[in-house]
């Protein structure tokens, strides 16, 4: 929904193999049925199924990835499996992943709203992140009342890959921040 509510203009693929159309958009029924070049893979399916999907992007040539699902190493050891499990196969396979279990990640200028939150902040030079999903979500709604604008917005959630190191050393050289 905010992919579309937030006017980017890119391409978008939904995948659901039980529905032919989400927000309008056409629905596949699994990565290999999309015919065109992926830059970024939004993961939003149980954590059960992240390996697989690895090897499907892998196929499709994506190497960036949101993982907004939770159910990973903040639920105990069972979930912390598909954490290590996950984190090995991206590296093996030369991916960087977001999250998982983060809010997501906006691009104003872009008008990239890979979030589930509600609101897209308008355009300005603040970038924010932080671990926590229910601060983003604080922030961002305190934002959009005030009228505060950002560059990025991004949330961290379990860091498994990505985390504030990166993000800053990205932010030092980002023309919008």
């Amino acid at each position: 929904k905010n992919l579309v509510q937030s006017g980017y203009k890119g391409k978008r693929y939904p995948i659901n193999p039980k529905s032919p159309e989400i927000q309008g958009l056409k629905a596949y029924p699994n990565l290999s049925a999309i015919d065109a070049n992926i830059d970024l893979l939004i993961y939003i399916i149980p954590p059960q199924f992240i390996l697989s999907t690895l090897d499907e992007c892998k196929k499709k040539n994506i190497d960036s990835i949101i993982a907004i699902s939770a159910g990973f190493k903040e639920t105990g050891s069972g979930g912390a499996r598909y954490d290590r499990k996950m984190l090995k196969k991206a590296k093996e396979l030369n991916m960087s992943i977001l999250g998982p279990n983060c809010l997501g990640l906006i691009s104003t200028s872009s008008r990239l709203n890979a979030t589930f939150a509600p609101g897209m902040p308008s355009e300005g030079n603040i970038a924010f992140f932080s671990q926590s999903g229910a601060l983003c979500i604080a922030i961002l709604d305190w934002a959009l009342g005030e009228g505060i604008g950002f560059s990025k917005f991004i949330s961290l959630g379990n860091k498994s890959d990505l985390g504030e190191i990166d993000f800053l050393r990205y932010l030092a050289d980002d023309d919008s921040t």
